[in-house]
């Protein structure tokens, strides 16, 4: 029988919170946690989405995207807006204060990474990125 740690989808899941615990601590001081972070990013490369497309982009509940850009919203960095498609319906975009909110969590960003992935060298980095960036581009977007 194999080990748990020869289970590859297991050890996804420790990193992964591993990294949501890190990437939290550095978020904890401006009151906000990974999820908003990932909605303001996720706005920071678009002119503004609807609710359904955040939802279905992260893979986060619809109910829960309701209160995360709620939080946003209330702290100035993302608001809703009428969409120039359709009247009836709001998209989210990102504010200024957003954007200068993801600039100055960028240099955190990159310590929780670095710290993440302190063992390997730039080239095992880069070669990690581009593996999960394919398995995730292949399908697994919008799942929870």
């Amino acid at each position: 029988m194999r080990g748990l740690h020869a289970d590859t989808g297991y050890l996804l899941y420790r990193l992964g919170l591993r990294s949501g615990q890190l990437f939290n601590a550095s978020l904890q001081e401006s009151g906000l946690r990974l999820r908003h972070y990932a909605v303001l990013r996720f706005l920071a490369t678009t002119p503004g989405a609807l609710q359904r497309e955040l939802s279905s982009s992260l893979g986060y509940d619809p109910s829960a995207i309701v209160g995360l850009v709620d939080d946003l919203e209330k702290l100035g960095f993302a608001e809703r807006r009428p969409s120039p498609d359709d009247r009836r319906s709001r998209i989210i975009v990102l504010t200024e204060g957003g954007r200068a909110f993801l600039r100055d969590t960028d240099e955190a960003g990159q310590r929780v990474t670095n710290e993440l992935l302190q063992p390997l060298d730039p080239a095992e980095r880069e070669q990690l990125h581009a593996l999960l960036q394919r398995v995730t581009e292949s399908g697994l977007e919008g799942r929870v």
